[in-house]
């Protein structure tokens, strides 16, 4: 999306929109949608003015609508697919569709469209809309921060002991300045003036009870302020790892449908880099903070106490100072969390193009991903130097201010010495105390950063876990134990957003069966297996287990009941027999081998240099597909599944390789109720009954031999593979 002036109307846009619609308007942003409502690819211009929203269609059609208070664009992204619909508060105008790669740049489009028709922007421009887009939700920085007490609820003793000695070291540090003041006048000026009738040893013998005091207090302050600084640092990284673990439990338990909106870096970020900057403001900033606090209470008390009128004059910068803060807080608020979001969307394109190395290479667009990671790099440098900016102004202007302050005190405090109304040590008690509250102040408004940092790192964080699955607990859940594997579905119907995939499918598989699930691309083979699996809710209809609907039992202790062999194997860095042992991490070595000779993989294993401990590179980066299945096969009969969903397991070897693979699948699936997806339709001759699917819709069900004789969907899709093969 862009935000051009009248005269730079970008080509796409004068090709969908004649120029008389824009009535000589200013043309404030756009952006292109890219499927139409029948989820086929078809470009659709949406132009925002100051005025209208117009649509330009590929189909030569234009549309366009007034913007006024209370109309509203609203996006949203579900299952990777978006839809986009304009209201006005009591129906719905228009509805559009576009993929979850325009996600974000459709929800920039609709903030600004939202912003201009509420009449809320000081000035068009897309930077405003994108600051309201990351804010607008946000909480109150100081609330989102209280959130993370939540964490302190198993640890209150050691958090009451870190507030103690933070009071007591702040408390202690007050002690010093205060012995000064009889230092001076008692002992130091009278004998300056020779006023004293002492002896030399008397003067060090009355001496030495402030030296030791000032001695104590420097030791004592010494010692709480370690202590409080071990305490508190120990706090935080309690805190900080207990936010790191829910947040990383959270995103475990989220469904798929979740992942499908979201990306990769973005996560990572929220989990690593924004835990990390929580992290480091508990343990340095806030206890800075707290400490800053309590100085500055308690030094205004004494100040107050020892001259109310001298604390008045030391005390008139801080209203321009709390001013001051106030505006900088809101600027710096809306800049940090400007650049979490454009630091999330560089780990992005790390977490895209890393993994994808193999694609980038193989198609040469090294330059393309280098252009993008630095244009995302770059926007993490223009967020941070307009923080920067502010910042490098009002650092020095608060500095400046309370140097005003103590010249101020300087100058009041030599005319009241001048005048007999004040001591020397009483004006250098106070220029040492008032020092301190300044230096205190500073440090308090320096914190300011810190805190729009960590608040804006904490929202992203709460964000994240505030969200809830879609597919959910049972309220009062049964155990399934070992299940049969007798499945059923009853009326099954499933929508992903607002298209229906799973059109109403009625079917029953037997214990021990063996199930071919056929169809053409798009037919709702794999979306049924995953309602099986659940990893998504059925929208109508039931799937049941033995008799027992699948939202009644405990998720994990369902799953624990199912293997899955797919045809892009996962496998995670580590070595191969922690691969093979993954879904059953207890298991002996003797039977991992078991397992993989089932597999067909212990040949291959025992060839290479370190066998079963052998590293596997990150996705199984150093084997073949054929050897990744193998093993993925192998971790599947590990954890010995009573039911089996079996996705297309062969379709990307060539044929040595399927006969192999064939071969462990064989020995995999006796005795277990099975579900195989599969392209290749030879694979399935062998299955008790072939299920064919079209357009979310059960077809046909039968054996091979009778699907061919029926001449349906079934026969089509082999006589077409046979045309391939031949």
């Amino acid at each position: 999306m862009t935000n051009p002036v009248s005269d730079e109307i970008p080509p796409l846009i004068r090709q969908r929109i004649p120029d008389r619609e824009f009535q000589g308007k200013r043309v404030m942003g756009f952006v292109v949608l890219d499927i139409n409502e029948r989820r086929c690819y078809e470009e659709t211009v949406l132009v925002l003015t100051e005025s209208a929203l117009i649509e330009g269609t590929a189909r030569g059609s234009v549309n366009s609508w007034s913007l006024h208070d209370g109309l509203a664009l609203r996006s949203h992204v579900f299952s990777g697919l978006g839809s986009l619909s304009l209201t006005d508060g009591k129906r719905v105008l228009a509805k559009w569709n576009f993929t979850a790669a325009k996600g974000a740049e459709v929800s920039r489009f609709a903030a600004l469209v939202n912003a201009v028709a509420q009449r809320q922007l000081d000035k068009y421009s897309l930077e405003a809309a994108e600051l309201q887009q990351i804010t607008a939700a946000a909480p109150a920085p100081t609330k989102t921060l209280l959130r993370l007490a939540q964490f302190t609820r198993n640890r209150i003793g050691i958090v009451i002991l870190g507030i103690g000695l933070t009071l007591g070291a702040t408390a202690a540090g007050l002690i010093w300045p205060y012995l000064t003041m009889p230092l001076i006048d008692d002992v130091l000026i009278p004998w300056q003036n020779g006023s004293s009738q002492v002896s030399n040893a008397d003067f060090f013998v009355k001496l030495l009870p402030y030296l030791i005091g000032l001695l104590g207090a420097a030791l004592l302050t010494w010692a709480l302020g370690w202590a409080k600084t071990y305490v508190i640092s120990y706090i935080s990284e309690l805190i900080s790892g207990d936010l790191r673990n829910h947040t990383y439990k959270h995103l475990q338990q989220m469904s798929l449908d979740f992942y499908g909106s979201k990306r990769t870096g973005d996560l990572i970020a929220r989990v690593s880099s924004d835990t990390d900057r929580i992290c480091n403001f508990l343990s340095s900033h806030l206890l800075d903070f707290v400490t800053d606090i309590l100085m500055i209470s308690l030094t205004s008390v004494i100040l107050l106490r020892l001259d109310p009128w001298l604390a008045l004059v030391a005390l008139l910068p801080f209203p321009v100072i709390a001013w001051l803060t106030q505006r900088v807080r809101i600027r710096l608020r809306h800049g940090f969390a400007r650049a979490g979001h454009a630091w999330s969307e560089m780990v992005s394109v790390l977490a895209d193009a890393i993994p994808g190395v193999r694609v980038v290479k193989a198609f040469a667009q090294e330059s393309r991903e280098i252009q993008r990671f630095e244009d995302a790099n770059r926007h993490v440098l223009e967020s941070n130097v307009r923080i920067n900016k502010l910042w490098a102004f009002f650092g020095p202007t608060v500095t400046l201010l309370t140097e005003i302050g103590l010249l101020l005190i300087w100058g009041y405090g030599a005319w009241q010495v001048s005048q007999q109304s004040m001591t020397v040590g009483k004006l250098t008690l106070f220029i040492t105390y008032i020092s301190r509250f300044y230096v205190r102040l500073d440090s308090m408004s320096r914190m300011l950063a810190n805190t729009q940092r960590a608040a804006a790192a904490a929202f992203r964080v709460f964000e994240l876990l505030d969200q809830r699955p879609s597919v959910m607990e049972s309220k009062n859940p049964v155990d399934p134990g070992r299940i049969r594997g007798k499945v059923e579905l009853r009326g099954v119907r499933f929508r992903y957003s607002n298209r229906e995939v799973i059109r109403g499918v009625d079917f029953t598989i037997q214990p021990g069966e063996l199930i071919g699930l056929v169809g053409p691309s798009g037919s709702g083979k794999s979306t049924l297996v995953n309602l099986v699996c659940r990893f998504y809710d059925v929208t109508e209809g039931a799937i049941l287990i033995d008799g027992h609907d699948i939202r009644d039992f405990p998720i994990e202790k369902f799953r624990s009941n199912i293997g899955i062999v797919l045809q892009e194997p996962y496998l995670f860095f580590g070595t191969i027999a922690e691969n093979i042992a993954y879904g059953r991490p207890t298991a002996s070595p003797a039977e991992i081998i078991a397992a993989a000779r089932a597999a067909n993989a212990h040949q291959f294993i025992s060839r290479l240099p370190d066998g079963y401990d052998s590293l596997v590179g990150e996705r199984g980066h150093g084997l073949s597909g054929g050897e990744r299945q193998r093993i993925s096969i192998a971790r599947a009969i590990l954890t010995d599944p009573r039911l089996l969903i079996l996705d297309e397991a062969t379709s990307a070897v060539d044929n040595e390789t399927e006969r192999e693979i064939q071969a462990a699948l064989d020995n995999l699936v006796k005795g277990r109720t099975t579900i195989a997806i599969a392209h290749r339709l030879s694979t399935l001759r062998n299955a008790d009954r072939i299920v064919v699917m079209e357009n979310g819709v059960i077809v046909e069900v039968g054996k091979h031999d009778e699907l061919l004789k029926l001449g349906g969907v079934y026969a089509r899709l082999h006589h077409a593979q046979l045309e391939l093969t031949s």
